[in-house]
């Protein structure tokens, strides 16, 4: 017997009433939003991560993330949801990939949206701890609920890219820094170890590190010099560049 639903016919030109019909009746999908926040601090990157409430991830680790309204941008959703799990409200979110695998949620069809942000932990004090809130060294966790282990690696990929192609790590830093701090804080990162020579003569070589004179002050290794970046050069210059390429 023929179809008679004129929204599942192929060849049908669909009224809005149908995309409608198709929207309440066919397509129950919720939509979501999970925040990948990176933080640096004690020369370790590090990840914020909530204990699930869910029994069946019981004493698992997941990302913050919650429904969107009907009515919400992703955007606005992706910040609403920081702010009400954490407080934070003053943090730059970079939208990176959907995430829309049949099974990936057992409450039924839902598709999530990732978001990924990398802060100074020092600058941005947690407000709100429910759930275990916690800051976990991002290599110490390999098995997160939900499908959020993928998640977490695509939005590490992302920053792993993006770092080398934009001077993100600098917001992390003091104002004034070592280029030790500055090699750690790219190792960090890239899960990789540089080496020293190297490193400094790639940033030298962009020309966006001003030598402030000052040395180091009260540290246990030899002191070396302090550096400033210059954001004001960087912004005139930043169509020419083409990133580090360790």
């Amino acid at each position: 017997m023929p179809n008679s639903n004129p929204a599942l016919q192929p060849n049908t030109v669909k009224t809005l009433q149908v995309i409608q019909s198709e929207v309440q009746n066919i397509n129950k999908i919720a939509l979501s939003v999970d925040c990948v926040i990176f933080g640096f601090d004690e020369s370790k990157l590090k990840v914020l991560l909530i204990r699930s409430d869910l029994k069946k991830y019981h004493g698992k680790w997941s990302l913050l993330g919650d429904l969107v309204f009907p009515n919400e941008d992703l955007d606005d959703a992706a910040y609403r949801i920081l702010k009400q799990r954490t407080g934070l409200s003053d943090v730059y979110l970079e939208q990176v990939h959907t995430f829309g695998k049949v099974n990936r949620h057992p409450a039924g069809r839902v598709i999530s949206v990732a978001y990924y942000s990398l802060i100074n932990v020092q600058h941005h004090k947690l407000n709100i701890l429910e759930n275990e809130l916690h800051w976990h060294d991002v290599k110490s966790e390999a098995d997160l609920a939900f499908d959020h282990q993928q998640i977490f690696d695509t939005c590490l990929e992302q920053l792993q890219k993006r770092v080398q192609e934009h001077p993100l790590g600098f917001n992390l830093l003091p104002k004034k820094f070592s280029l030790r701090e500055l090699q750690n804080l790219y190792e960090a990162i890239l899960y990789i170890k540089m080496d020293r020579r190297n490193f400094r003569k790639k940033f030298f070589a962009m020309d966006l590190l001003t030598d402030i004179n000052e040395m180091e002050q009260d540290v246990a290794h030899r002191p070396g010099k302090l550096y400033k970046f210059d954001f004001e050069k960087y912004a005139r210059k930043k169509k020419k560049l083409i990133g580090i390429d360790f």
